[in-house]
């Protein structure tokens, strides 16, 4: 029995991420299909991805994908101990952790779809005011990659074990297992914001970001001693954004 459940959790330590990496990838590959040319994608203007004409529901459809294709490859510690929790009947499907966790980025997507509306066109343009606003955005990020505020969201994304500690209630309920996914979320929020401001701010759904961006999020949470990176990637947002604040015509070469 012993050794039924041990290679049942052998199992769960692959497939738990291998699922979530393939649900990465189809919103890689959704991302792509809205932000390129003859890829499937929608008309776009200097590399941005999304007509003007998306309405509020579909910004969101593709936000969550978007969300599911940076956040996923980053949270597989936290829903790899979850799944293992699971496997031994301590909680509910993880279906249910990982879509408190969603919900939370996926309701992200409402305010963020009206700041697109009113960013996107004068982005295309390169007007003077919106490239003063995305060096003000990439300034702001830099400066809160600094903050005691992302070293705290930071710690608890770093630390699954931990994060669980400070979990309350009965996982085996779904509704308990969502809070916790959605808190998670909400500390992965706080982590990442100003992250996600920047993606706006010069553009959404711009796959050069994105890729950048993924990867900063990833190493941040996942690799040994990524915390220190934060603070190198605070010098290139602050040297990006003063060249946006000093000429802010030069966004068109950053869209």
């Amino acid at each position: 029995m012993t050794g039924q459940r041990s290679a049942g959790l052998r199992s769960t330590d692959v497939t738990v991420p291998a699922a979530l990496l393939v649900v990465a990838a189809l919103g890689w590959w959704w991302s792509v299909r809205m932000a390129v040319p003859g890829a499937g994608g929608m008309d776009m203007d200097m590399g941005m991805g999304m007509s003007m004409s998306m309405s509020l529901g579909a910004f969101v459809v593709a936000w969550a994908a978007m969300m599911a294709a940076m956040m996923f490859p980053a949270i597989l510690p936290v829903v790899r101990l979850y799944q293992r929790a699971a496997a031994r009947g301590r909680a509910t499907s993880t279906l249910v952790f990982v879509g408190g966790y969603l919900a939370v980025w996926s309701a992200v997507g409402v305010p963020t779809w009206w700041v697109w509306r009113a960013l996107e066109q004068p982005l295309a343009a390169g007007a003077i005011w919106a490239g003063r606003v995305a060096g003000t955005a990439l300034l702001l990020a830099a400066a809160y990659q600094l903050t005691p505020l992302k070293a705290a969201c930071l710690r608890h994304c770093r630390s699954p074990m931990g994060f669980f500690m400070h979990v309350r209630g009965d996982l085996r309920r779904p509704t308990q297992a969502a809070r916790a996914g959605a808190t998670h979320g909400l500390w992965c929020l706080g982590c990442c914001w100003a992250l996600m401001a920047v993606l706006v701010a010069v553009g959404t759904m711009h796959l050069g970001w994105m890729v950048a961006l993924t990867a900063v999020i990833f190493v941040e949470k996942v690799l040994p001693r990524g915390e220190l990176l934060g603070r190198g990637v605070a010098v290139v947002l602050l040297a990006f954004g003063l060249v946006l604040v000093v000429d802010p015509a030069s966004i068109t070469t950053l869209t």
